[in-house]
């Protein structure tokens, strides 16, 4: 059983985060700490005169609400939002704040992995801690 779980979500792609809670809460000691976690990317330079001046704050502001109201009714739980990429940054966040479990969804491997690599693979490289893998196109 886990004391301190962090759970990554994306909301790149069609991921789920209620399946890695439930699944979290499930290896969890009594009394865990829940921490649900979004890797925002950083943003170019050159794009950011594109982007109207408050968007960042507006994007990290919707996706803290929306990630409070998943964790509502769950002792111990809180919601973090960071900027940087995703696969090391989760990794960092792990070590800096002791997570004891990863709790992060994987979707099946495309052609783009071959060359880069995906977060989840990474993160499963990297961390300091266990990480239980979910494969979100599972039927």
């Amino acid at each position: 059983m886990y004391k301190d779980i962090l759970i990554p979500v994306a909301y790149d792609d069609d991921h789920d985060p209620a399946r890695a809670i439930a699944v979290a809460r499930l290896l969890a000691a009594p009394g865990a700490r829940f921490t649900l976690l979004h890797v925002m990317d950083e943003v170019p330079a050159y794009a950011l005169s594109y982007l109207p001046t408050d968007y960042r704050a507006g994007a990290r502001k919707g996706i803290l609400a929306d990630m409070q109201e998943m964790l509502a009714g769950i002792d111990n739980a809180h919601a973090a939002v960071i900027e940087g990429h995703a696969g090391r940054d989760i990794v960092e966040y792990a070590t800096e704040h002791g997570a004891d479990l990863i709790v992060i969804a994987s979707h099946r491997p495309g052609l783009s992995d071959l060359f880069l690599g995906s977060t989840a693979a990474r993160v499963v490289r990297h961390a300091p801690c266990a990480v239980h893998v979910m494969r979100e196109d599972a039927a």
